[in-house]
């Protein structure tokens, strides 16, 4: 069956970006010109997303805002002869089709996917994290449902980390099978670098199938009182095979401070309209 619907879920509280998230949605930080969200929205359109199910919480309602119609804002720039940003603004509203469901407590990811149940049913659907940027050539949704379509079963998107970094994803203990894919023997989350079982880490991009739901019911909350994917991803090893594959593309971890200044600044030097300018002045600077 193939995959058209994709859930994104956007309930967290952005608490590593306060004071600037009191108020605002972190998924909507702009990234030079964007919000960060729309990067991944645009990722998965370009994969072939028909529906996009997102996930959000109280205080969230500018991501919904974002992705609707602005008439009143259509009509100003309609009357000022802004063709090409009346044009971009339509654009947004009219990506995909747009679904939202509220996650009335932050009770982990694993629980925000089992919000979007009644809206997947019996069908396969992808899973982005909204602050999670790939900058790739293909697609990296495009490129883990190729490996899903292959394999016929789940498929999560890993990258090498430093293992210093581990400590901060889902790690897999991997079985390579050649050109990137592995077959996934165990997965542990956020584990020491003692204890990790390789440097894979998970990134942000899966393609589940619908069994999911049922394991992450039966799936135990952790210490933090949180459903983990993780942890439901690894009871539904017992059952059927899952698989991983290893993105290429820039990874930019937009939900952590530093990654969002990496993103703002590379993404910046790769604007057709700043970056040569930007590029002069990063270059003029004397720190």
């Amino acid at each position: 069956m193939r995959v058209r619907k994709a859930v994104l879920p956007a309930a967290g509280l952005g608490t590593r970006f306060l004071p600037a998230t009191k108020a605002s949605p972190k998924e909507m930080l702009p990234v030079v010109d964007k919000p960060m969200i729309q990067y991944v929205v645009e990722e998965a359109k370009q994969a072939g997303m028909e529906q996009i199910i997102i996930v959000t919480g109280r205080g969230k309602r500018a991501i919904e805002d974002h992705f609707d119609t602005s008439y009143e804002l259509e009509d100003i720039l309609e009357k000022k002869g802004d063709e090409e940003l009346l044009q971009e603004i339509k654009r947004i509203s009219n990506l995909v089709t747009f679904c939202y469901v509220r996650q009335k407590e932050a009770l982990g990811l694993g629980h925000a996917i089992l919000c979007a149940r009644d809206m997947i049913g019996d069908e396969p659907f992808a899973v982005l994290l909204g602050d999670m940027i790939i900058d790739s050539h293909k697609p990296a949704l495009s490129q883990v449902l190729e490996t899903y379509y292959r394999y016929k079963g789940p498929v999560i998107a890993v990258e090498e980390v430093e293992a210093s970094e581990v400590t901060h994803y889902g790690v897999i203990r991997p079985e390579g099978l050649g050109n990137g894919v592995y077959k996934v023997l165990d997965l542990v989350e956020k584990p020491s670098p003692e204890d990790a079982p390789s440097n894979l880490a998970i990134m942000g991009r899966y393609v589940l199938t619908p069994d999911i739901f049922d394991t992450l019911e039966d799936t135990e909350p952790g210490r933090s009182g949180e459903i983990q994917l993780t942890d439901a991803l690894k009871n539904l090893l017992a059952h059927r095979p899952l698989y991983a594959y290893l993105i290429e593309g820039k990874l930019y971890d937009a939900g952590s401070k530093l990654g969002f200044l990496k993103a703002t600044v590379e993404l910046a030097l790769k604007n057709r309209e700043l970056g040569g300018d930007f590029r002069d002045y990063l270059k003029g600077l004397q720190l």
